[in-house]
């Protein structure tokens, strides 16, 4: 708002009509400028991230598949913020440290290295925030359903890893026909992703392509044509995201969603170019070869 009244009164100054210097126009443009972007800069560049309590985590169970917090395990930058929403029916705690660690006291704000946070109790529909100002690993639990876990890695720690243990990765499968045979258009969520595409049809297996996007996007070309009685189903199993002679090295993924895709090609916009020039030949020759009896 401050800046904002500012901005008002120094637009109204400098298109005034006066006898003021272009010059001095400038230097007022040029600190109007750079208290704008002070004030803009802290928060062009932190973010903040949503988890949710699970619905339902307040009963065991959620724990085998770590999905008690959604997601389980969180990312950032530091100084970023991560806000913890509590969408279950009961009431829980955001507390750094683990369940194991209670016994030693820590938990909560006396987690080892004075980076603790504890949410104290969150009801239903409530919500609480923390910034991260250091980089580090930090594990979190709820105090009253301590088999409830999540993982917060901050700034740093992320590089410190090297090779993450996971990856969700989205891949989109797009085609279209191509003449003869289908082209399979892929786009990724990671850049170096070592994958299969394996296509069935009637329930036998047509190929399987080893591929690696150097990018976001790859494309192969297949001899095979889908059809409504006898689709064809594409399915995306990741192998591994890194350079393709660095196997060993490789990030573990897993595909979250649109792994899968059943290729039915309509006629695409060439093969509808070729049908409409070949409909008008066949016009154009019947009216040449029309005869008229002349009795």
């Amino acid at each position: 708002r401050f800046y904002t009244i500012i901005l008002v009164r120094l637009l109204l100054i400098l298109s005034s009509t006066d006898s003021m210097k272009i010059q001095n126009k400038a230097i007022l443009l040029a600190v109007l400028a750079v208290g704008v972007l002070s004030t803009l800069a802290p928060s062009a560049y932190a973010a903040e991230v949503i988890v949710e309590n699970a619905p339902g985590s307040s009963t065991p169970g959620c724990e085998e598949t770590n999905e008690c917090f959604l997601p389980y395990e969180v990312r950032i930058d530091v100084g970023d913020t991560v806000t913890w929403m509590n969408v279950d029916t009961a009431a829980h705690t955001t507390t750094a440290g683990t369940q194991e660690g209670m016994k030693n006291d820590e938990i909560g704000m006396n987690y080892p290295g004075g980076n603790g946070f504890d949410s104290s109790l969150l009801m239903a529909g409530s919500q609480w925030s923390h910034t991260f100002e250091v980089a580090g690993t930090f594990d979190y639990f709820c105090q009253v359903h301590p088999w409830m876990k999540g993982v917060v890695i901050v700034g740093e720690a992320m590089a410190d890893e090297g090779v993450m243990e996971d990856v969700e990765l989205m891949v989109t499968i797009t085609e279209s026909a191509m003449g003869e045979g289908t082209h399979i258009y892929l786009e990724f969520s990671e850049i170096h992703v070592n994958y299969e595409m394996i296509g069935m049809q009637n329930d036998e297996e047509i190929f399987t392509i080893p591929g690696h996007a150097m990018e976001m996007t790859s494309d192969h070309h297949i001899d095979a044509v889908g059809t409504p009685e006898s689709p064809i189903d594409i399915k995306i199993v990741p192998l591994g995201i890194g350079p393709p002679d660095a196997e060993d090295d490789w990030t573990s993924a897993t595909i979250t969603d649109g792994d899968t895709i059943q290729v039915i090609p309509e006629f695409g916009t060439i093969a509808m170019m070729i049908l409409g020039v070949s409909i008008v030949s066949i016009i154009a020759l019947s009216a040449k070869s029309r005869v008229t009896l002349k009795l």
